[in-house]
């Protein structure tokens, strides 16, 4: 296994140039601050000067007195007081500025990551710093045995062969398993010629029944005292939202001891990409097409875990892979409340081929998702009520999200108004369940657009596209 660890992220779209951060790591190192905002390339736009912990670290290749190494451990960059010569050869092999000379030292200073626990986080109003601990997730889980065999058949850049390999190598092998028609069989969970791609039992119900099979499956395991064994399924938006709703819904309803994912691609795209439930507003698919009387899908899409929370299930959560911390968090609930009753986790899962996305933008795509709030991340369990696990507040521009995806680019000023006004609902929706106050009125955040001439039909979205 290799190395993995945490690290400072930045988000220049949230800095607002504050120097809160500096201020901070100053006080806490009584000296120079190790990190520095500075102006970007644009008016209004700040970047950061910060040691990165790099990989292959330059500064520790061209030190002479190797006073700097990484630590295993950390992967931190440290720096050997007693064996610096001062010769700032450091300060000209970093790239990004992240060794600075402290005058009043007269030595250098860099960013050591305050144990873990980073001072210019906590101080940081505007979100723009994160720490991120995914690097702990990698050293917990990446010795673990994957459940599902090399060699899937997804499509290149699949996240849902991603998501599921995360899911089964948390949950193990003490479990069983359904995956109804959808992506996730067509890969090879269920395998071909006669052989099965996972590495636990495995069932391939109908569309219709996943969840009335799973709760036959878990009360057999109950009466002959097996009720260690975590029962559950893997299935797409179409299985759950759309023809397998009511199975989903008798067994929430009763509060059948099982755990439930959804994996959401937004369509039925393991049969040719047409439109499901879950398909937002103004998507294409090949059943929504776009041309002089479609422009993409005029409905907005069903809130499938907002219906489960109507259930009152014992656990209901949504997730992205743009955000592992908080899946791996979530799954353990997940699991943990299985035993209980329903227990349901919607995971949402660009897929690249039925989104028009470049396979290595898949996750960009996840993580602007929820940035921009057309996702929110939230859980629910009947005790302590609806909360969010990602705040919505400052969210990035909608149209940050919308460039990427090839099925929006055709749309109008007037369908990103829309897409707006629908995401801004569902935050103030989610806030008021979360027994937080409003916040104040959101500001349209589509793209100006040059004004056309009378008649003249509005320019789409430009963005990047992908055939």
């Amino acid at each position: 296994m290799g190395a993995a660890f945490n690290t400072i992220a930045f988000k220049a779209n949230l800095c607002d140039g504050c120097g809160d951060c500096m201020t901070a790591c100053a006080a806490v190192k009584q000296g120079a601050s190790r990190i520095s905002v500075v102006p970007g390339a644009a008016e209004g736009v700040f970047e950061l000067a910060m040691c990165r912990q790099c990989g292959d670290p330059k500064c520790v290749m061209v030190c002479p007195a190797g006073a700097l190494a990484k630590a295993d451990g950390t992967g931190v960059v440290g720096w050997d007081a007693d064996r610096c010569v001062d010769c700032l050869l450091c300060t000209a092999g970093c790239a990004y500025g992240g060794i600075a000379v402290d005058a009043e030292a007269g030595r250098v200073a860099k960013c050591d990551q305050c144990g873990g626990d980073p001072a210019c986080v906590a101080a940081c109003p505007t979100s723009a710093l994160e720490w991120m601990t995914a690097g702990n997730i990698y050293k917990a889980y990446g010795d673990k045995e994957d459940m599902f065999v090399p060699g899937l058949s997804g499509c290149q850049g699949c996240n849902s062969e991603l998501t599921i390999r995360h899911i089964m190598r948390k949950v193990g092998r003490n479990s069983i398993l359904a995956t109804p028609p959808g992506c996730i069989p067509g890969m090879g969970s269920v395998g071909y010629n006669g052989k099965t791609g996972t590495k636990v039992p495995v069932f391939h119900p109908l569309l219709t029944n996943t969840a009335s099979m799973l709760a036959g499956i878990r009360r057999y395991y109950d009466r002959i005292g097996r009720k260690d064994i975590v029962v559950m399924g893997l299935a797409g938006d179409g299985g759950t939202a759309d023809c397998g709703f009511h199975a989903v819904s008798g067994a929430a309803e009763r509060g059948e001891k099982i755990l439930y994912v959804c994996v959401d691609n937004e369509g039925y795209m393991n049969t040719g990409m047409q439109r499901s439930g879950t398909t937002p507003y103004g998507s294409w698919t090949s059943t929504t097409p776009v041309g002089e009387h479609m422009h993409g899908k005029s409905q907005d899409a069903k809130n499938l875990p907002m219906v489960l929370v109507a259930h009152r299930c014992a656990y209901v959560a949504t997730a992205s892979t743009g955000y592992m911390e908080d899946l791996y968090a979530k799954l353990d609930k997940a699991i943990a409340a299985s035993f209980e009753g329903f227990s349901y986790l919607h995971i949402y899962s660009p897929c690249p081929t039925g989104w028009r996305i470049p396979p290595h933008k898949v996750i960009e795509a996840c993580r602007l998702s929820v940035d921009c709030n057309f996702i929110s991340l939230w859980e629910y369990t009947r005790r302590d009520g609806l909360s969010f696990t990602r705040s919505p507040d400052r969210p990035t521009p909608l149209v940050d999200y919308l460039k990427v995806l090839g099925k929006y680019r055709h749309l109008s000023e007037e369908q990103i108004a829309h897409i707006q006004s629908r995401i801004d609902e569902q935050v103030l929706l989610l806030r008021r369940l979360a027994g937080q106050p409003d916040a104040p009125a959101p500001v349209s955040q589509a793209v100006p657009r040059k004004p056309t001439a009378a008649g003249e039909p509005q320019a789409p979205l430009r963005h990047e596209t992908y055939r």
